[in-house]
């Protein structure tokens, strides 16, 4: 199993690692991470009845956790692209290739009491490089919590991945049940060469779109 060791107590730093998600116990503190941040940041938006599947079943090309001081502190997983991802979609329109082409970074996020030590940035590092390594683009979406990327929860997510070389291709709507409408920002990944194909700004997205949802769907989320 693959780890990435960051710093090192003898350094006089915390110990911070990623490694593969392995097992009950680690889904376990992950959904315990997960209530903090529903509580502290409204992610997800609709919180899952089964929050252990919601994490594992998000997981088809792999997941993994950060440590801090070994106590996981953060989570990312990486999918195939499904039927219903908006981010492949218009990825690929952009690219000229098909969406199977594309890997969907999703269910990441950071315990609040162990934000500022990069952990975000890290598990999203972790993601790009699994992608490049299968031959796939990194896409994502990040669901804006009430509609508007300027909430600070929201807007420092979006930050983070500009911040990384991400590009928006653009804003869709959904609808995911009645009386129920929310934003989604997607973006593509940078390349190995730090453009993507399809590299979009916000000049000239695409106008937003709005396709219907299931009254229980949640799509899968970075944000």
């Amino acid at each position: 199993m693959r780890r990435d060791r960051v710093a090192d107590a003898a350094e006089g730093h915390p110990v911070l690692r990623v490694r593969e998600r392995a097992g009950e116990r680690d889904l376990e503190a992950c959904v315990g991470v997960l209530v903090q941040v529903h509580k502290a940041d409204g992610y997800p938006v609709n919180w899952p009845a089964l929050p252990a599947d919601w994490l594992a079943g998000s997981a088809a090309l792999g997941a993994w956790v950060a440590e801090l001081d070994g106590r996981i502190v953060g989570h990312v997983a990486l999918a195939r692209s499904g039927a219903e991802d908006v981010a492949p979609r218009l990825w690929s329109e952009r690219a000229g290739v098909g969406v199977e082409g594309a890997a969907v970074v999703s269910r990441l996020f950071v315990a609040p009491d162990a934000r500022g030590h990069g952990i975000g940035a890290l598990l999203m590092g972790r993601a790009v490089r699994e992608s490049r390594a299968r031959g796939l683009h990194p896409v994502l979406d990040m669901v804006c919590s009430d509609g508007s990327p300027d909430t600070p929860s929201d807007a420092s997510a979006a930050a983070l991945y500009e911040r990384m070389g991400w590009r928006l291709l653009a804003v869709v709507e959904q609808e995911w049940s009645p009386g129920q409408r929310v934003a989604l920002r997607c973006y593509a990944g940078p390349s190995a060469s730090g453009t993507s194909p399809g590299d979009a700004t916000t000049e000239g997205t695409p106008p937003a779109s709005t396709a219907p949802r299931g009254a229980s769907d949640n799509p899968r989320s970075a944000g």
